[in-house]
């Protein structure tokens, strides 16, 4: 999740820069939907691993305990 955040950091950064540099504005903006592209990336891997991980524990079937007599 550290890099998702720094990915979206570097996006807002380049679409800050290319609204103060308008010759560079196309290359910024491009490079601002690229970082997108790869937060996203690493949002769908790691909800990827989490639901994995779920699966598995859902897969293994709770131990039934049998009843006490009192």
């Amino acid at each position: 999740m550290e890099n998702v955040r720094r990915y979206r950091a570097l996006a807002s950064l380049c679409r800050q820069q290319a609204a103060y540099r308008p010759l560079q504005n196309w290359e910024l903006l491009g490079q601002a939907e690229h970082f997108e592209h790869l937060a996203e990336i690493e949002l769908k891997a790691h909800f990827d691993a989490c639901n994995v991980h779920r699966e598995k524990d859902a897969a293994e079937p709770a131990p039934w305990e049998a009843p006490v007599a009192a």
